[in-house]
């Protein structure tokens, strides 16, 4: 039952970050108290998360590789995690709350990785305000291109938004990944932990209503002139079997755009679970380390 996974919201956050070189602090951004993970060292590199209620602890399984070369800074969403809601989180008051999240937490401009409904916010951002960042990293956004929600996508999410049960969570993770059994044999106690603190946070009424808005704004295909205004370098990452926003949305959007695509392989929607160490070595390649475009 959903009540039984509420008992200790932040113990289920605190086993998600377990040996995670990370520290946590609360900033107020644009008026809404914001939760930041912050670790590593050198060139800044946010990772924000996509529709996901737990927020930024969904980037654990690559915080240690990628904070050996980077600092990192990764929030929770207005309304997800632990940051305060905001009114309306549309793509104006992202854009208002992220600009002050940078200029709080990054000394220069920082890479930005957007995963999934958030990538679609970053790609409107970057094409507004792109001379805040160095360089985008779009993963699995479904706006970049013509997207129309699947079938069995709206069916999984419905069950969970309306009962955030842990049978719910199991279905929704068995579409969202490609082999949801062997990414949880990977790390059992991480993904109790993961599971349990989104079940907690699903059933918050502005958690709730938060990943509507998100729903209902980050899957509205961006127009490709709004696109090109983006003059700063942009690079796709994507897993090859990914059933919610499939690849050939990216391949068209590389294609158009002329923006790189790196494939994962063994990988759906979630990359950076599912394979942590070909995701990050794809974050490298896209800035600049080497030219491969393919990883196993």
């Amino acid at each position: 039952m959903a009540v039984a996974m509420v008992v200790d919201n932040w113990a289920a956050r605190e086993r998600m970050l377990v040996g995670i070189p990370v520290t946590e602090r609360r900033l107020r951004v644009a008026g809404a108290l914001t939760t930041v993970l912050e670790g590593g060292d050198g060139p800044s590199l946010v990772l924000l998360h996509g529709g996901i209620e737990c927020g930024g602890p969904v980037w654990a399984p690559v915080i240690s590789g990628l904070a050996e070369t980077h600092r990192l800074i990764i929030p929770d969403l207005p309304g997800l995690g632990e940051s305060e809601p905001v009114a309306l989180l549309d793509a104006a008051a992202f854009a208002e709350w992220f600009a002050g999240l940078i200029r709080e937490t990054c000394p220069e401009e920082p890479t930005l990785v957007a995963h999934s409904l958030a990538g679609s916010l970053a790609a409107r951002f970057a094409a507004e305000h792109g001379a805040l960042l160095r360089r985008l990293v779009i993963c699995a956004a479904p706006a970049i291109g013509p997207y129309r929600m699947p079938l069995r996508l709206r069916v999984v999410a419905t069950r969970f938004a309306l009962r955030p049960s842990e049978r719910n969570a199991e279905r929704f993770d068995r579409f969202a990944l490609l082999d949801l059994d062997r990414t949880r044999e990977k790390d059992p106690g991480w993904f109790e932990g993961f599971t349990g603190y989104t079940i907690s946070r699903a059933v918050v009424p502005h958690v709730k209503r938060t990943m509507q808005q998100l729903l209902e704004t980050c899957t509205k295909q961006i127009p490709d002139p709004e696109l090109r205004r983006i003059a700063i370098p942009t690079t796709l990452v994507w897993g090859r079997h990914d059933r919610m926003v499939p690849v050939s949305l990216a391949e068209g959007a590389s294609a158009r755009l002329g923006w790189p695509l790196q494939v994962i392989d063994g990988a759906a929607h979630a990359p950076q679970i599912e394979q942590p160490d070909a995701f990050v070595n794809a974050l490298l390649d896209a800035g600049g380390r080497r030219s491969s475009s393919e990883h196993r």
